[in-house]
C-alpha cells in the first residue's frame, strides 16, 4: 500500500515536470483503437494556485498539437493481453502524433477500461479545537479514513476526497482557512486489478516513455461528456467501447462510483460475423453503415448486400434484410444495457436527485440506441460528445474520443487525490468496507 502511494506520488511529480517542459502525450489504450494526443501547455496557471484543493487544483491552459489513432492490437476487455503487439500499436500511434506535432514527447498519461474496478465510499473525521483548517488538517482527515481490506493483487487507482464537512456544514469543496471544531471528509476510492496497471506501466516503459499518470477511462469519459450541471446534480456516464463498457456516476462534480461491463461494440460485431457467416472486417462495415436496434416496416424491404470474396459466386452474392441485421444486433445491445442497469442499481443510482444518463464512446453511435437505452435504463438518456478542446482535429471530436479528451482535461486540471497531501504513512488500517453509495443518502 505504501509502495503504491509512493509510485502514485512519483507519477504526480513527473506530471508537474512534464507541465513545466510544456508537452505531454495522452494515450487512450482501448480494445478497438489506441488514440494518442500530444498536448502543449502554455504555462499559465488559470484558476487558483497550483496546490489548490478540490476540482480546480492547478488548472492550466493547453492545446492539442498532434493526434493519431491506430487499430488496437493485443488488448482484450480493455486490458493488455499481448504485450509486444500492444507495444507496437502504441509506438505507431505515438510516432504519428509526434510527427504531426513536430516534437518529441517523453511523458505520457494513460487511461484504460476493464481491470475489474471496485468503488468504496470512505469516511473520516478529526477534532480541530476551533482553529483554522490548514493543509496539514486536510492530510490528517484523509489519513483518518478507514481503508477497507480490498484484497491481494489490487491497487488503488483513484482516491479522491469528494466532500468536506466542518461541524454541521457539509458539501464544502475546500475547507482550508475556515474555522470549526470538527472536520470530516467523504472519500471515493477506486481499486483495480494490480496486474492491469503494472502491464500498462511496463508497456509504456518498453516504448521508452515515462508514465506520468494513469486514470480509469470510466472517470475521464465522464469528465469530458457530462456538462457541468450534470456533474453537479448527479448523472451517469456510460462509455461504450469496443471490448468493455465503462460506467461512472458523478455527483457534486466528483466521481463517486465506477464499474465496467466486459462487453462492448466488438461483441456486437462478433454476433454479426457469426450470424451472417462473414469475416469480422465485413461485419464491422455492415454494422457501421446499416446497423440499428429498432426495426420499422421499411427494414423488411431494405436489402443489404453482404458481398464476400470466397470466389463462389452464389455465396458471395448474398443479401440480408436490415430487419434481420437488427434482429442479430438488438439482443446483444440489450444484454449490455441490462448489465449496465444492474451496475447502476447496485450503486443506488435511483437515490440521486437527478437521474440523467449520458451515452458516449464509439459503441454509442448505433442508430436508435438512445431510445432503447431510455426503455432499459430510465427516462433521461442523451447521447454525449466530448467537450471541444483547443486544436483537436475534427476527426477526433466524436463520441469515440470521450476517453482521450477527458484524459486531456484530467492532465491539465487534475482533481485532488489522497497522495497529493503529506499523509502520515504509518496508518493504513483495514476496518470498514462500505459500498460507495451509502453516504449519498446520509449526506445529500
Amino acid at each position: 500500500m505504501i509502495e503504491l502511494y509512493q509510485s502514485q506520488r512519483a507519477m504526480r511529480n513527473m506530471r508537474k515536470a512534464a507541465m513545466q517542459r510544456g508537452v505531454v502525450a495522452i494515450l487512450d489504450v482501448g480494445s478497438s483503437k489506441i488514440a494518442c494526443l500530444v498536448l502543449r501547455f502554455d504555462g499559465t496557471e488559470r484558476v487558483g494556485e497550483a496546490d489548490g484543493v478540490g476540482p480546480m487544483a492547478g488548472q492550466a491552459g493547453f492545446r492539442v498539437i498532434g493526434a493519431a489513432t491506430t487499430r488496437s492490437r493485443g488488448v482484450k476487455f480493455g486490458e493488455i493481453s499481448a504485450m509486444q503487439e500492444t507495444e507496437r500499436a502504441i509506438r505507431t500511434a505515438l510516432q504519428a502524433a509526434q510527427k504531426m506535432a513536430n516534437i518529441r514527447v517523453d511523458h505520457v498519461i494513460a487511461c484504460f477500461a476493464g481491470a475489474d474496478p471496485r468503488s468504496y465510499g470512505l469516511a473520516g473525521s478529526i477534532d480541530l479545537q476551533g482553529h483554522v483548517v490548514t493543509e496539514q488538517d486536510v492530510s490528517r482527515v484523509l489519513s483518518a479514513c478507514d481503508v477497507p481490506d480490498f484484497g491481494e493483487g489490487r491497487e488503488v487507482l483513484h482516491a479522491q476526497p469528494v466532500n468536506f464537512a466542518l461541524d454541521h456544514r457539509t458539501g464544502l469543496g475546500d475547507p482550508r482557512g475556515q474555522m470549526g471544531q470538527r472536520l470530516a471528509t467523504d472519500m471515493h476510492m477506486l481499486t483495480v486489478d494490480a496486474a492491469a496497471i503494472q502491464n500498462l506501466a511496463h508497456c509504456v516503459k518498453r516504448c521508452d516513455l515515462e508514465l506520468a499518470g494513469v486514470a480509469s477511462s470510466a472517470y475521464v469519459a465522464g469528465v469530458s461528456s457530462l456538462v457541468e450541471d450534470e456533474q453537479e446534480l448527479g448523472a451517469a456516464c456510460i462509455d461504450m467501447g469496443g471490448g468493455a463498457t465503462s460506467v461512472s456516476i458523478f455527483m457534486k462534480k466528483h466521481m463517486i462510483y465506477a464499474d465496467t461491463v466486459r462487453m462492448g461494440g466488438d461483441h456486437v460485431t462478433g454476433d454479426i460475423s457469426m450470424g451472417l457467416s462473414v469475416p469480422a472486417s465485413t461485419a464491422e462495415r455492415i454494422k457501421t453503415f446499416y446497423g440499428g436496434v429498432v426495426a420499422t416496416g421499411m427494414d423488411d424491404r431494405e436489402m443489404i448486400d453482404i458481398g464476400g470474396d470466397t470466389g463462389d459466386w452464389e455465396h458471395d452474392r448474398r443479401a440480408v434484410s436490415r430487419a434481420e441485421l437488427i434482429g442479430i444486433m438488438r439482443p446483444r445491445v440489450e444484454e449490455i444495457l441490462e448489465e449496465v442497469r444492474a451496475r447502476l442499481d447496485a450503486a443506488g443510482f435511483e437515490h440521486l436527485p437527478s437521474q440523467q444518463i449520458v451515452l458516449t464512446g464509439g459503441g454509442s453511435q448505433i442508430p436508435g440506441l438512445d431510445g432503447l437505452a431510455s426503455r432499459i435504463l430510465g427516462q433521461q438518456v442523451r447521447l454525449g460528445r466530448p467537450l471541444r478542446v483547443h486544436g483537436l482535429p475534427q476527426a477526433a471530436t466524436g463520441p469515440g474520443f470521450a476517453g482521450a479528451v477527458g484524459l486531456c482535461l484530467f492532465a491539465a486540471n487534475p482533481q485532488d487525490e489522497w497522495w497529493d497531501f503529506d499523509l502520515p504513512v504509518d496508518r493504513y488500517p483495514a476496518r470498514s468496507l462500505k459500498r460507495a453509495v451509502k453516504w449519498f443518502r446520509d449526506n445529500w
